[in-house]
Order: C-alpha cells, then structure tokens, then sequence
C-alpha cells in the first residue's frame, strides 16, 4: 500500500497522515515507554515517518528524541507554546529558552517544524515572538515554521508581520467543521496548508461508539472536550446517524468506520494531513487503510445530507476555545510548560 505524501515546503515532503502523540502524553493513562519507542519503528517503516508532538505534552519530546537515537532522519512537528500565564513575559530569551529544551529531549539539532501558539490576542508580543521564531529558522536551528489554533484573522496578522507560515494546525472533523470558512479562504489566498488533529474526535468517531448509549460520565477530557462537540453537533442521536451513514459507507469500502472519517478530512480543501493520535503500533493496520481507497461522489453526498441537519459550531477555528469562561474553554489547561494546568 502506499503511503500518500504531499510537499508541505519546497525541499520537505511529508506523509499525509500523521502520527500523533497526544496519547502518550499523561493525561491518556500509564505510558509502556520501552514499548511506546520499539513501536515507532513500525511506524516509521511503514512510511508513516513524520510525527506530531509538542512542547506541552508531557514527556512526549523525550520519548521521541530516544527513539531519534536510532533513526535520525524521522520527521518531527513539534509546537512552542508559550504559558498564558507568562505572555506578558516572553521575550527573545524566553523564546531560545523553549527552542533549546526541545532540540535537547528531541536530540535534533535542527527542527523540523515548531508550531505556535499564543493564548491570548490581548496581551501585546504576538507578532514580536514570532519575530523571534523567524530568527532561530535563519540561523538554521529550524527549518520551518507553523502555527497552531489561530483564527483566520490574527494568521492573516501574522502573515502580514512577514512570518513565513507553512501551516496552520486546526481541528477538523465531520463534526467540526470551522475551518472549512474564512481559514480555508486564507488558504486558498496565502497557500498556507492545514494539518488537522480531531479528526476521530478523540475516538468518538470509531465503530467503538456505533449503537452506543449516550455516556454519563468520561474517563479522560480528550473525551469530554470532543463530547462537548458532539453536543453542539446536533446531540447523540444525530452522532448515532452519522456513525450509521460511516459504517455502511465503510463496509462497501472495505474498511474500517473511522477510515472513512479520516479520508473525508484528507479530501477536504487545503488539508495537507491528517494527525492520528497511537499510543502504540497496534492500530497501525487500520490507519494504513486510508489510503486504499478514496470516498465517491455518493459517499460524499450521503454524508453532505447528514452534515446538512447538523449544526457548524459557532465562530472561527479555536474561537469557542479561548473562551476561558465558556464550556469549551473551562476544561483547557493554558500553562503546561511549566507542568501547571
């Protein structure tokens, strides 16, 4: 089977589905380390050779920059995620600060791809800690730069400032569509590319949830953050619609439900590809299987009536998110650089 690739730069290509570590980071369960590092040989052979991680996921760098030792040609996307907390504070030395620390656990003496954030539009030093990004990429400790949850109007901003953005990291579902509005319009403008997470919203859109009750309670917030979306989807039973439209999509395929939900993010305008969180290479069969098929002009359209009953929610990418005081915004932890929720 092969492995789709796409050029996300000129020299850098990058398979279009990408390994996510989100889920062996703390907040999934007890991590099998040793195991976790053999695995991501398979990966890696598999050609799915480029992995996603970031500053604040706990002990996810390490893990990675281990497994570097043996391979050190894997591409890694990692992030730069400044405290809210500490905003108002960062400067050029906050910023080479972060930088080092992750080549150090990454064991790279260049990176690949930081993706920025920056939690809070009101608090001034967005452009000017970009700045300073820029600055690492010229004296060549980075190769690329992206950025992660912007709204499509302060990307434009920064793109204005003159930072060079290859892509914008965004959420991006059968349930949650926002990026497909004015975000996808700056693409279209700029040439900035989206590599999008959720895209199984945490599991959710898997064969595991088909004909399932609604649940009471949730054992991690990656569940409860993605069920909040269901929510303002169109509720479960709309959900459950949804998975029976995927299924049967999936079985004339072939494949697995969550295949075609994948796919249909993949053929989705601008998205360069598709990050799939794996704690371990167990799924790894399964997720290869997006690229053994492509949806049709029917699939499409029987989820497009689906779609059409649903509700978009509200605002621009990551809007509802940044509303610390709203329900998407209450569960987030906005300073995990310095191990602090």
């Amino acid at each position: 089977m092969t492995v789709e690739t796409l050029r996300l730069a000129p020299g850098y290509e990058i398979a279009r589905l990408i390994r996510g570590g989100w889920q062996l980071a703390g907040d999934h369960g007890e991590v099998q380390a040793d195991r976790a590092i053999d695995d991501m040989a398979h990966f890696a052979k598999a050609g799915l050779n480029t992995f996603d991680c970031a500053d604040i996921y706990t002990g996810v760098e390490e893990l990675i920059g281990r497994y570097r030792e043996r391979d050190p040609g894997l591409q890694v996307h990692t992030k730069f995620v400044p405290d809210l907390a500490h905003l108002h504070r960062v400067n050029e030395g906050y910023v080479r600060e972060i930088h080092e620390r992750s080549r150090q656990r990454l064991q790279a003496g260049v990176l690949d791809l930081v993706q920025y954030h920056w939690w809070d539009y009101a608090v001034a030093g967005m452009e000017q800690t970009a700045a300073h990004l820029m600055a690492l990429k010229r004296e060549g400790t980075l190769r690329l730069i992206g950025a992660t949850n912007f709204n499509t109007e302060q990307t434009q901003r920064l793109l204005d400032a003159g930072i060079d953005l290859v892509s914008m990291q965004v959420q991006y579902s059968l349930l949650d569509r926002r990026p497909a509005g004015a975000m996808s319009q700056l693409c279209e403008r700029s040439g900035l590319q989206l590599l999008c997470y959720g895209t199984l919203a945490g599991g959710f859109l898997t064969q595991a949830w088909l004909g399932a009750p609604e649940p009471a309670s949730l054992s991690n917030r990656s569940l409860i953050k993605y069920k909040l979306v269901i929510d303002d989807f169109g509720g479960w039973s709309l959900f459950q619609q949804l998975l029976a439209v995927l299924q049967q999509i999936a079985q004339r395929h072939g494949v697995a439900l969550s295949s075609v939900a994948t796919r249909w993010v993949l053929e989705q305008k601008h998205v360069a590809a598709a990050i799939v969180g794996a704690r371990y290479a167990v799924h790894l069969p399964q997720m290869l299987e997006v690229f053994a098929f492509k949806l049709e002009l029917q699939d499409h359209d029987r989820l497009a009536d689906v779609l059409r009953r649903s509700a978009m929610l509200e605002g621009d990418v990551f809007d509802l998110e940044r509303d610390r005081q709203g329900r998407h915004g209450r569960i987030m932890k906005y300073n995990l650089n310095e191990g602090k929720s």
